[in-house]
């Protein structure tokens, strides 16, 4: 075999092309510090958006050390200035030495000022009311005296009956038996009635009160009158009453109330037939509160 059959040998050279091995992996490195800072920094912008006013306020607390801090809470964090309650909501706690003090903490003559201011009213409530009782007691005096001096009012002073109640001072023309102040059935007044009315009118004239009118009528054996007749007598000669006080004077704006009460307020209970109870009563109102009976006195 000759030398020129041998295999001839290839000798197979591969060039490398690119930057040298020792810089392979240099750029992962880098995009690895890139992406934590921007997480970070993303981290950062969502916790400064889903923090409350409280909390920035702690946080700015906590990196301010040389300075007072305003808040009360006992945490150390980032949540200082915040701290929970005992139903486990948040409460701020340089907000509590504010609304913990009671207005007399703030201003301690506030209780005496408001005490004084009361005292005051009471005692202005209380002179109105020993005035207007006052004029009642005047008022009284002067009907009185003019049934006395009026001869022919004299004979008429049992038809009327004077009393103070709760709603005011009242005057009540009262039927007597054999001596009434209507014509049977009727709302017409007689002379009578329309004599006291008018010497009513001269005492009423004296005071400022407003005044309430109330018809009552006595209840009747058997069923001579119908039930709601009643209601409409007790009405018509309360409004009948109206007519003629202002026909001597008194002014319609003083007129309050005009009512008829039927047979419901008996002035004898025990018999609604008396005579007594078919009555006009008129009440001059009070205007200031009733005083009680410690205070009443001069």
């Amino acid at each position: 075999m000759s030398v020129s059959g041998e295999r001839p040998i290839i000798i197979k050279r591969i060039k490398k092309s690119g930057g040298g091995g020792h810089h392979g992996g240099a750029w992962k490195v880098a995009y690895a510090d890139f992406v934590t800072a921007m997480m970070a920094f993303f981290l950062l912008m969502w916790l400064i958006n889903t923090t409350s006013p409280e909390q920035k306020r702690g946080i700015a607390d906590y990196f301010a050390p040389a300075s007072v801090s305003e808040t009360t809470s006992g945490a150390g964090g980032i949540l200082a200035g915040t701290a929970l309650g005992d139903d486990g909501t948040k409460q701020n706690g340089s907000q509590s030495v504010v609304q913990d003090a009671s207005p007399d903490v703030k201003n301690p003559d506030n209780g005496k000022a408001k005490d004084a201011a009361k005292s005051a009213a009471d005692q202005a409530k209380a002179d109105e009311a020993k005035k207007e009782e006052a004029a009642f007691q005047s008022a009284q005096q002067s009907l009185r005296q003019a049934l006395q001096d009026m001869p022919e009012l004299a004979e008429l002073s049992k038809n009327i009956i004077v009393d103070e109640t709760p709603e005011g001072l009242r005057i009540q023309l009262v039927d007597q038996e054999g001596r009434s102040m209507f014509n049977q059935g009727t709302a017409v007044p007689n002379d009578r009635a329309k004599l006291l009315l008018r010497a009513i009118s001269k005492v009423i004239n004296q005071l400022p009160n407003r005044i309430s009118i109330y018809g009552h009528t006595s209840a009747t054996a058997g069923a001579a009158r119908q039930p709601d007749s009643d209601w409409s007598l007790s009405q018509n000669r309360a409004n009948a009453s109206r007519g003629i006080l202002e026909g001597a004077g008194v002014e319609p704006d003083r007129i309050y109330q005009v009512s008829g009460k039927a047979t419901k307020e008996p002035l004898y209970p025990d018999d609604p037939t008396l005579p007594g109870n078919r009555r006009i009563a008129i009440v001059l109102l009070r205007e200031a509160p009733v005083l009680p009976p410690d205070r009443a006195g001069p």
